[in-house]
């Protein structure tokens, strides 16, 4: 079947990883518009209203693609997902559940933030907080420069899966941010 006739993607597509279904190659650095755009036609060809006049083997197809493809979609979109899934392909298991072993100027900057985040809470200081989610976008662009080397360049996929561990908690930090902004504001 083709996808351009507003029929469901090639069969042999669904089985294959994330990159090959959006036709990209399989690195941390993508084409984002090549991704949207990509995202668009396979959506298009598989929404289930337009197969809903199909049979109903067909309908749960088109449901079973349009999962499979926002479910690519959302992982190849985020960097610390993407670095996951890369390093999985790999074999390469980033042990977040049990490995919290960090470089000791990593464990000094986290209690930093740690503590410039319970200050900022204890003041109600919200320009503090902006202050702390900005150096966190920050530490996370690097860190994300640090991995499209890591995985891209060098491969060297163990101090990737220690930089992915540094941004799980990049990221974490910053929801706590965010839930502390929250907090101040109502």
């Amino acid at each position: 079947m083709s996808e351009s006739a507003g029929l469901l993607p090639e069969a042999d597509l669904f089985s294959r990883d994330h990159f090959a279904l959006f036709g990209l190659p399989r690195r941390f650095e993508i084409d984002e518009r090549a991704l949207e755009s990509r995202y668009h036609e396979l959506q298009s060809a598989a929404h289930p209203d337009r197969h809903a006049h199909r049979a109903e083997q067909e309908r749960r197809l088109s449901m079973q693609w349009a999962t499979r493809i926002n479910e690519g979609y959302r992982l190849l979109r985020s960097s610390l997902s993407r670095a996951r899934y890369l390093l999985e392909l790999e074999g390469i298991d980033v042990g977040a559940e049990n490995n919290t072993a960090m470089p000791a100027d990593f464990l000094m900057q986290q209690m930093e933030w740690r503590e410039a985040l319970d200050e900022a809470r204890d003041a109600r200081d919200v320009d503090a907080l902006d202050a702390l989610a900005r150096n966190l976008r920050q530490a996370r662009r690097d860190a994300e420069t640090l991995l499209a080397r890591q995985l891209d360049v060098d491969h060297d996929k163990a101090a990737a899966a220690a930089t992915v561990r540094r941004m799980m908690f990049i990221a974490k930090l910053g929801e706590d941010i965010a839930e502390a902004h929250e907090t101040l504001e109502n």
